[in-house]
Formats: C-alpha cells, structure tokens, sequence
C-alpha cells in the first residue's frame, strides 16, 4: 500500500502542479508517509518538497511555497499508506464473521488499526496496540479515539473477544487517562454475557475514568440467519432493562433500536449531548426529527406527486412521522414503505445492509412518482448495494425512478426537492 492519489480538487495547489490521480506521493522533505497523520503533519509548513511518482514513472520534486495551514488538495485511495493493522480477534458477535460469500470485498476486511479510529471514527479494540503505537499517540497527541469496550471484566472480555490480550483494556484505557488522550467509547450488548450486573460493572469502571471518555454507545448484537454459533438478540425486556442502568450514568446513551424495543419514546435532543455517535445509531432518529423542525413547508406544490420512502424498520419511527406532516402540503402524498431483509433475516433492520433485492421486492408493486432512500444504502462515492449489484439494476427490475439523500441526518434535500414540483 502506497500513498497514490485518488483525486485532485479543483483549484487547489494540486491541481495547478498538474499531479494527477495514480501518482504517488514518495514523501515530503524527504520524510516517507506511514499515513494521513504523517502527512497532516508534513504539510503543516510555510515551504515543503515534495516527490511525486508520476503514472509514467518519472520522479518529480517540487517546491512549494504557500500558507502554513493551507491545503494542496490531495485525496488518497486510503487514508493509510503501509500495511493496516488486521484485527486478532474472533469475537463471538463479529458481524463480518457472519457474512455469506458473494458479497464486495471490501466488507469481508477486519481492521483494528488505531490510525483509521482517529482519522475515520472506526473502532478499535486496543489488543494489538503496542509500545510504539502507544508513543507515537502520546507523542503526536492524537485522539480522540472510538474504542471498542464491551466489558472491563478482564476473563469476560477474553472470552467475548476470545483473545487472551483482550483483558487487558482497563489498563490500556487508564494509559489514555493518564496521557489526557480522550476517547469514545461503544459496548455492543450481548444478552447473557455483557448485559445486566456485568453492564454495571463497565460502566462503573468507565467512569472512573472521567471527561477522557467523552462518551459511551450501547448498542445491540446484530445477529444474521447466517450466524453459526448461537447468541440471543435483545429483546423488549432486555432493552428496557439496559435503557435503566445507562440512565445511572453520565454521557451514556443507548442506541435508537433499544428504545424501539423497549416501545419507549425516542429521548430529546439533550439526551444525546453533542450527537457524538451518530453512525452507531445513537440519536440519529432524534438527530432527523429535529432537523426536520427547522424548515418551513409550502401549503401546496403544483400538481399531485407521490413519494416513498423506502427505509429500514429502525428509520420507520422517525419517517413516518416526517410523512404525516408532508401530507399535510395539498397534492403531495407521502408513505414509509421499510424493506423486509429476507437476505440477512429479521433481526437485521438498518438500511446501510438493505440489499437490492430486498428494495426492488419492497417497492416494486407501490404506486408511487419516487422512491427516495439514504445514501447509507450505496457503498460511498458509487450506486453499488453491498451485493455487488447497482442501482440502475434496483431502477430496471422495479421499474420505478429513485432519489438519493446524500445526508442521511437531514431532510433538507427532500424539502427542497418537494418545493421544487
């Protein structure tokens, strides 16, 4: 893995030095990348050189004169530019381990890699985080980080990450404590393993640690018909149960989903704080309903037009009740049409895993203008489903016209789309 260029923004330093996407960045002043954080930091500068491997593989180096905090305007095919730290465990929750064959690749890759936790918001585990890892972080100040706690009891972890390392994250979160390094952090629940007396425990021990975590996210084992081994998935009675022992404690949030079990109302915004793990479902319902209040809706729009949404079973809650406004404008009708997962089984209802199929049965037989659904859906920057087929695939078999919402956490592109008909 190498530091290649993806793309080159328009009107940046990158562009007018004519570097393109292929070519790779050999280092700069003479320093070779590990990763975007090196190259953060190199770029930090009034003058750098930089060598460049063009496509033909000629070798430039170029001098470049500019702000100190100015960007050149680079994208890279990976944010990491060596090999990415794998991850070592063999957790009994794993999602990826539970996955059938056929679908992209990238879906089957296990990283555990603390650069991507701080560049990208990914989890980790810390049980490969070494000495020299742990320096770099201090000495670069890095963080905050999203880490993967599930349980501070050292023999339960080990037997929840089956692991022999993975006992030791009290001390490693105590290490962050110590050097004032902040993190997230997530506890998938497990029913009969991390939950009830065990949750506490977590916790409790979380904490001790104060303001070094900013937050905690509880949210629920997914579990696939293709599981092998055997786990129980949350139920009403577990749900409500964890809802009350995170209510003890400060910054702790459960998940959207273990609110709809409970068949308790979605928590108002300051339940959430500042909204700090949105892309693990917690508040996101809350996050779009909120949203959704600060634009003001045309009476009418000019001639009869029907809508879709077609969401996960999780979105439903929120969307429906976006839809019983919308269908208060004259001409416009709005339904929720969530999409059965007969692909994963039932238990499975967020929509970045909604596969095509699974949309085309939904919305094949609706009558209905649109068809609107999240970007969540698309692997990033493209119209491919997780299953390796596309949306042009989704649009011939249903036969239907769709609309892509870029920001999941917003309605502005569907409001601005109505005022436009």
């Amino acid at each position: 893995m190498s530091a290649i260029v993806s793309e080159v923004l328009e009107n940046s330093i990158a562009e007018e030095l004519e570097i393109q996407s292929g070519d790779e960045i050999l280092s700069i002043d003479d320093t070779k990348m590990q990763d975007m954080i090196d190259y953060n930091f190199l770029c930090k500068s009034d003058f750098i050189t930089l060598e460049v491997k063009k496509l033909n593989g000629e070798i430039e180096v170029i001098e470049i004169e500019k702000d100190y905090d100015e960007d050149l305007g680079i994208v890279f095919e990976s944010a990491v530019f060596d090999k990415i730290k794998p991850c070592l465990n063999h957790c009994i929750f794993c999602f990826v381990d539970q996955q059938p064959k056929g679908l992209r690749d990238t879906l089957y890759v296990k990283d555990d890699d603390y650069r991507l936790s701080y560049l990208q918001g990914t989890y980790i585990t810390l049980t490969n985080l070494t000495e020299e890892d742990k320096m770099r972080i201090k000495r670069m100040r890095l963080g905050p980080f999203y880490i993967s706690v599930h349980t501070t009891n050292p023999e339960l972890r080990n037997k929840m990450l089956r692991n022999p390392n993975a006992g030791k994250v009290l001390d490693n979160l105590k290490w962050f404590r110590k050097n004032k390094i902040p993190f997230h952090a997530q506890i998938v629940l497990c029913p009969g393993y991390n939950d009830g007396e065990e949750l506490e425990r977590t916790l409790k021990d979380l904490s001790e640690l104060k303001n070094t975590v900013l937050s905690v996210a509880i949210v629920p084992v997914g579990i696939t018909q293709f599981r092998k081994n055997f786990l129980k998935r949350v139920d009403k009675k577990c749900a409500s149960e964890t809802v009350k022992i995170a209510s003890k404690f400060k910054r702790v949030c459960c998940s959207d989903e273990f609110f709809l079990l409970a068949e308790k109302d979605i928590p108002p915004a300051k339940y959430y704080g500042n909204f700090c793990q949105l892309s693990d479902g917690v508040g996101s319902i809350r996050r779009l309903l909120e949203d959704f209040k600060k634009f003001e809706l045309p009476k009418q729009i000019s001639k009869p037009f029907k809508i879709s949404f077609a969401t996960s079973y999780s979105a439903k809650y929120a969307l429906e009740k976006i839809a019983d406004k919308l269908n208060r404008i004259k001409n416009l009708a709005v339904t929720v049409n969530p999409v059965k997962s007969n692909y994963w089984g039932q238990n499975i209802t967020v929509a970045g895993l909604i596969t095509s199929d699974d949309l085309v049965d939904t919305v094949k037989d609706l009558d209905t203008d649109l068809v609107v659904i999240p970007s969540v859906m698309l692997k990033p920057y493209s119209e491919d489903f997780l299953d390796g087929k596309n949306l042009n695939y989704v649009k011939e078999k249903s036969g239907k016209e769709f609309f892509v919402v870029k920001d999941i956490y917003s309605m502005r592109e569907v409001i601005e789309l109505v005022k436009s008909l």
